[in-house]
């Protein structure tokens, strides 16, 4: 498969579910170079002129297809900034695979920065997963700063699936989104924190026409001294309805800030936030242990059914 070893491919299968070429469009990046790429006659990829990145244009009508687009880095010391444009046509149906994994085995830290932007076309639907994962011994850090830009016409509508749960040392994660009349947006974020780790996840959705929706929910575990911050922005300038929700598990000296804000600008914005913090209650540990758990066991099978 392809011109990578490994260590990469192995990355390759826990960021994008990959175990052979992808059918369908896809750019699969490598230590800072595209290792392979195909497009379709409904999905054109093309490599930008002025910066590092692709431009990813889907055909108006084109539906049940796929894109994978993943990154990994496996040299100790490589940092890049990536931009990745969408153009999602009308009447779309898509589904978009990204993701970063790190293999960092040196001293030097090792850094991926990618910058999304999604303009997504009148009643399409789109779905994106964005993976993010970890690994290797060495004391160079694993750092990723994704950028998620989203750009919605009327009545189209948006999942986000975002998750990280092993491996990553530091990650700001910013995701914004401005909705047109009757379109959607879903967010599911899963997060999990380890040791020293530090982990930011900041959205900004703006909710501009009337019967706009967003759902957003996260969920998060910090373990060891790790940290993290939730920071939740909806903005209602409409007739609108918008919801987010933070539910958090604390473990040992794990750290967690959850910033909710609801603007409204319009007497029919309807903006509702719920925010919960707190440790693995004693009584599930208790029933799990009775059926010959561990404790340890026990709190990885709560964990595990948390985050899924």
């Amino acid at each position: 498969m392809l011109s990578m070893d490994n260590v990469q491919k192995r990355i390759l299968e826990e960021v994008a579910d990959l175990h052979d070429v992808p059918m369908g469009a896809y750019n699969l990046r490598a230590n800072g170079k595209s290792v392979a790429r195909n497009s379709t006659e409904e999905i054109q990829i093309t490599s930008k002129t002025d910066v590092s990145g692709i431009d990813i244009k889907i055909a108006d009508g084109t539906v049940n297809q796929s894109v994978h687009i993943p990154v990994v880095l496996s040299e100790s010391g490589l940092s890049e900034t990536v931009y990745n444009d969408f153009y999602i046509g009308e009447n779309c149906d898509v589904l978009i695979v990204a993701g970063c994994g790190i293999d960092n085995c040196g001293n030097q830290d090792s850094q991926h920065d990618g910058v999304h932007r999604f303009f997504v076309g009148k009643n399409s639907k789109m779905k994106y997963v964005e993976k993010h994962y970890g690994s290797g011994e060495g004391a160079g850090k694993r750092i990723l700063n994704p950028q998620t830009i989203i750009y919605q016409e009327e009545g189209s509508s948006v999942e986000l699936e975002m998750v990280q749960i092993k491996g990553v040392d530091s990650t700001k994660r910013t995701t914004s989104a401005s909705l047109k009349a009757d379109a959607s947006l879903v967010v599911r974020e899963r997060l999990m924190t380890h040791m020293d780790q530090v982990a930011d996840s900041i959205y900004s959705v703006s909710l501009d026409g009337d019967g706009a929706n967003a759902d957003i929910v996260s969920r998060g575990v910090a373990r060891d001294t790790s940290y993290q911050k939730l920071d939740l922005k909806i903005i209602g300038n409409a007739q609108c309805s918008g919801h987010t929700e933070c539910d958090s598990i604390i473990m040992d000296s794990g750290k967690i800030l959850a910033v909710p804000s609801l603007e409204a600008n319009n007497i029919d914005a309807m903006l509702v936030h719920e925010a919960a913090i707190g440790k693995i209650a004693g009584d599930q540990l208790m029933k799990l242990m009775t059926l010959g758990l561990t404790e340890e066991e026990a709190e990885e099978q709560i964990i595990n059914g948390f985050l899924k």
